[in-house]
């Protein structure tokens, strides 16, 4: 089978890892793979490394979040030329199957797509804005997509576009479980992990810590990642709410298994999510963790079985549940872990996750499917 893969990103957020965790099963089922992204982030470059053909898509410069009038005035203008560059990869080659990583691209795929090769669409987290599920809604429509969807929370918004959506979870690679001793007397650190923007919530925990830390004088909090797609001025703002606190700040760690095994505590506090990847790697390290429950979250965390979560997504209610896990028995805490590994060993592994996907994919292919050979790499990139 030869698969077109399109991601809206080239930089190395959730949706992107999950990519690059499925592509060795594709190698496995000796299908061939090509991919378009726009941009030249650093997924380009490690997507040629694995000696993947590898084009340019045009694309403007935007934010995360919502999206202003003058980013939808430059998606307008994207679209055409987003089409016209993904039709022209499907006349080149012969391709029997379009795997769409994220919505930005997916109009201009199903331009481009219809009567030429059947769209799967994998859906790693929300469209909040109007605008945008108008048109994800137009071309799931349009393209008669087969959909999957990290979550059923994922899910839920798409099933008035879609009859049937495939609920398949994350999987993360095996981080190495650490037994915690979770001493009192010693210092405790509470981390966060991953893109530092307004929906993952920092300035939440931040005033979760300035609220804990007078009852809690032996904690340190962490904070592990970088600014992304344009949030540089959140990321001040952070560092502002920071002044005071007894706070750690890293830098972005693609080794999350190093950072993870010097904290006793993970907290994810996001406003909205899918199924956080960082999540299911804790899971897999015996790192507890405390979350908001919203989102995908509580589809994976039960409550004082394999984590925590807190009543209602505010900063009051954050510190209160870290207070009351802090001080709470260290068995407690050593069986929350337990059970979230194997937790992760029957659902969240890589492995099942490659499995669940390229079954679907090659579900989603009318006819019997051509041995092919790899396609090779061309490193010059399409005109942009």
């Amino acid at each position: 089978m030869n698969v077109l893969f399109l991601d809206q990103f080239s930089v190395l957020g959730g949706a992107q890892q999950c990519l690059l965790d499925l592509l060795p099963a594709i190698g496995e089922r000796g299908w061939s793979a090509r991919a378009a992204v726009p941009c030249a982030g650093p997924l380009v470059g490690i997507l040629r490394g694995r000696g993947m053909r590898v084009e340019e898509l045009p694309s403007g410069d935007y934010r995360s979040g919502r999206k202003s009038a003058a980013d939808l005035l430059q998606f307008a203008a994207d679209v055409p030329r987003q089409a016209a560059a993904i039709g022209a990869l499907l006349d080149e080659s012969p391709t029997d199957l379009v795997y769409v990583n994220g919505p930005r691209l997916l109009v201009a795929a199903a331009l481009a797509a219809r009567r030429r090769a059947p769209i799967l669409f994998h859906a790693h987290h929300f469209v909040t804005q109007g605008s945008a599920r108008f048109l994800e809604g137009f071309a799931l429509r349009r393209s008669k997509a087969t959909v999957a969807a990290c979550c059923d929370a994922v899910a839920q918004p798409l099933r008035k576009f879609v009859r049937e959506i495939h609920i398949i979870p994350n999987g993360t690679a095996d981080l190495g479980y650490v037994a915690r001793r979770f001493e009192k007397q010693s210092e405790l650190r509470v981390g966060i992990i991953g893109r530092i923007s307004p929906g993952k919530g920092h300035a939440e925990l931040l005033q979760a810590a300035r609220i804990l830390v007078p009852h809690a004088p032996r904690v340190r909090f962490v904070v592990c990642g970088a600014p992304l797609f344009g949030d540089r001025a959140y990321y001040n703002d952070v560092l502002h709410l920071a002044a005071g606190l007894p706070m750690e700040f890293l830098d972005w760690h693609n080794d999350v298994a190093a950072v993870m095994r010097d904290l006793d505590l993970l907290v994810i506090p996001s406003k909205h999510e899918g199924m956080p990847r960082v999540l299911l790697e804790a899971f897999s390290a015996g790192l507890p963790v405390v979350a908001f429950p919203v989102g995908g979250i509580p589809e994976v965390i039960e409550n004082d079985v394999t984590g925590f979560l807190t009543r209602t997504a505010n900063s009051g209610e954050l510190a209160a549940k870290l207070r009351e896990v802090l001080e709470s028995s260290q068995e407690r805490l050593r069986v929350v872990a337990v059970n979230a590994r194997r937790q992760w060993e029957r659902l969240y592994t890589v492995d099942a996750y490659r499995d669940r996907v390229t079954n679907l994919m090659a579900r989603c292919v009318p006819r019997p499917i051509r041995e092919t050979a790899a396609l090779p790499t061309r490193r010059s990139a399409r005109p942009r």
